[in-house]
């Protein structure tokens, strides 16, 4: 059944801390005990690897907002240190411990697992049509173990919205760099100061800002505009829209059961 859309945007504020453990220190560094020399090579290895030995061209199309010649720098040397199976469970593996100990005794109470069930059949419902990332891992066996089919739900629903908001920005014109540009300055920061962009080229960064102003986005002082603004905001509204049909599998009852039950995890996961 259809949900609030105020409902399913809370399931993003509270999915988004559990998924991403991902990228915490405890993944990382099991990814470079295989080889990788940075942290961005275990980022691409695990995010990448549900799509298998894909190029860096449909890479970079799928993770979008990654600025021209990024991918190619981990993609495909990555796979010259392991393979996508080995990342797959390197990741699961890494992400798990690390949301175990971030959410302590969390991890051993009775009512996780119901949390998981939850948000698992939410995860596997929707439909894969256009959502490349989500296919992929849709693909991966779920883990029977409760924390780890948590954090698996909780990536497989992010990465259904992430390729919902891809084709958002498409349908609005926005391209990755964008997207990150319009993020700074909704979160009241200088595009240059952001972390996702701010060590590109300052002539690069400042031609896309200048793409920007000459469509009204942005004005003179680096700002939003009104229209900049709506389109943001626009966006925004889309992204919960196309993100909603995960969650009709569950009843109205079932969801608050499981937005109740994510609440404390996605706070302790947060709070590190």
């Amino acid at each position: 059944m259809p949900h609030p859309l105020a409902k399913v945007h809370r399931m993003f504020e509270l999915v988004e801390p559990i998924a991403t453990v991902t990228f915490s220190e405890a993944p990382t560094e099991a990814f470079l005990a295989l080889g990788m020399r940075n942290y961005w090579d275990g980022y691409f290895a695990g995010r990448a690897a549900p799509l298998g030995l894909a190029p860096a061209e449909v890479m970079h199309a799928v993770f979008y907002n990654f600025a021209e010649g990024e991918v190619a720098r981990h993609i495909p040397w990555v796979w010259g240190k392991t393979t996508p199976e080995e990342a797959i469970a390197v990741r699961e593996r890494g992400s798990t411990s690390a949301l175990r100990q971030r959410i302590g005794e969390l991890a051993d109470s009775p009512g996780l697992m119901r949390v998981a069930d939850l948000a698992t059949r939410a995860a596997v419902s929707a439909p894969t049509e256009g959502r490349p990332l989500y296919a992929g891992l849709r693909a991966l066996d779920v883990p029977e173990q409760p924390v780890a089919k948590l954090w698996h739900a909780a990536t497989l629903l992010r990465e259904h919205r992430g390729d919902g908001h891809n084709a958002a920005l498409v349908a609005n014109g926005i391209g990755g760099t964008e997207a990150h540009v319009l993020l700074a300055l909704s979160l009241g920061m200088r595009p240059e100061e952001f972390g996702r962009i701010h060590h590109l080229p300052k002539p690069q960064l400042a031609a896309v800002v200048d793409g920007l102003r000459d469509r009204g986005l942005v004005d003179a002082a680096g700002g939003f505009t009104n229209t900049g603004r709506q389109t943001k905001e626009r966006i925004e509204a889309l992204t919960d829209e196309l993100a909603a049909p995960a969650y009709d599998v569950l009843s109205a009852d079932e969801l608050d059961e499981l937005i109740a039950g994510l609440e404390p995890i996605a706070a302790a996961a947060h709070a590190h």
